[in-house]
């Protein structure tokens, strides 16, 4: 099955319309132990691959990471990601064709699946096609290529779980998110109702957190996500239900979140919120109290509307316990390749350190178009 790069994941004249790469600074270096091909000039710069997804044969529905880091980079030089599935299909959108470069060099970015995943490291101006029959040689406007076989990668594979009949990440890799957190991937899963579950547990000194991402992107629509009782989470933690696109550093990674969580101070009243990033932005949040018991979190989203909503019980559609809501019409960005997300994590600039475990039931997720 062919995929490939437009604003959506559709089929426009034979292909899909939804295919490209972020802004990375690349370099070439394959360290994966079988499987890789590399191409430089002499003494060129190398890109080095980290984290690989698996081999499938692509589509428009499953993403996945991809990672690794440029070394030798120069300033000026961007990244262009490509995964195979019948020819190449430029990654994750055509429209954002480049992926980021950190100033350490390394990257990171979603793709969707395909059996040979491909990074080049390319000139400032460099153009890249939406779909190659063949990669291009190294030289001219390519620094480097890197291209590795599905699944061969240093990292383990991530676990995955399935919730409410969708599957899902579960994160093991550390975030900045918070002030920095580490993951462990045992601190999420599902009981025998199908309900998800996620932990801040205590390993050693320390916490490890918990967070799961759909594997799908989905874009315009209503997202909803039924909650039990947050109202005795400690003040420094923190339970998010929201959106993240590695791809959209423009539109601030394309993230809106209903946030559960006191900041790290007990004394306020509202321990909740709603967010379009920036949250600096003083009309990009919206505070309120979400009470005890079970709640049903929601936001809609279109073009340039963002409708967030909070009510009592499992109706979502209730009018008798509605809790909150609020409209964003400002800053709501546009789709990616964006994807939903559940996060149970510290807020390390607390002023009160978390005191005891805490764990978070999520009931059910529903997506409707």
């Amino acid at each position: 099955m062919g995929f490939g790069g437009g604003k959506r994941s559709r089929f426009v004249g034979g292909a899909f319309s939804r295919f490209a790469a972020g802004a990375f600074v690349l370099t070439l270096v394959c360290v994966l132990p079988s499987g890789c091909d590399f191409r430089r000039a002499p003494s060129g710069p190398s890109i080095e691959l980290t984290r690989v997804p698996p081999a499938s044969e692509g589509g428009p529905d499953k993403l996945d990471i991809i990672e690794g880091k440029v070394i030798g980079g120069r300033p000026g030089q961007q990244l262009v990601l490509y995964a195979r599935s019948g020819v190449w299909w430029v990654q994750p959108l055509v429209n954002e064709a480049f992926t980021l470069i950190r100033p350490d060099g390394k990257w990171i970015n979603s793709t969707h699946l395909g059996t040979e995943y491909a990074a080049l490291l390319v000139e400032q101006g460099y153009h890249p096609e939406a779909t190659l029959k063949v990669l291009p040689p190294a030289g001219g406007g390519v620094a480097a290529i890197a291209v590795v076989k599905g699944g061969s990668t240093i990292n383990p594979i991530s676990k995955s779980l399935s919730f409410s009949g969708y599957e899902w990440r579960i994160r093991d890799a550390p975030s900045d998110r918070g002030g920095g957190n580490s993951y462990n991937a045992s601190n999420a899963w599902t009981d025998q109702s199908g309900a998800l579950h996620l932990r801040i547990a205590k390993a050693g000194d320390d916490w490890t957190c918990a967070e799961v991402t759909l594997t799908r992107s989905f874009g315009y629509g209503t997202y909803t996500f039924v909650v039990r009782d947050t109202s005795q989470l400690d003040a420094a933690a923190v339970f998010t239900m929201f959106t993240w696109d590695y791809a959209g550093t423009d539109q601030n990674h394309r993230e809106m979140d209903v946030e559960i969580t006191r900041w790290g101070d007990s004394s306020t009243s509202k321990n909740a919120q709603y967010i379009v990033q920036p949250f600096y932005v003083p009309e990009n949040s919206s505070r309120f109290v979400a009470p005890s018991g079970v709640l049903t979190h929601s936001f809609h989203w279109e073009p340039g509307r963002l409708a967030f909503r909070t009510v009592r019980g499992t109706d979502a559609g209730g009018k008798a316990g509605l809790v909150a809501e609020h409209v964003f019409t400002s800053g709501v960005p546009v789709p990616g390749v964006e994807s939903a997300r559940v996060n149970l994590y510290i807020f390390r600039f607390s002023k009160e350190p978390l005191h005891k475990e805490a764990e978070v039931v999520i009931e059910k997720f529903e997506y409707l178009p």
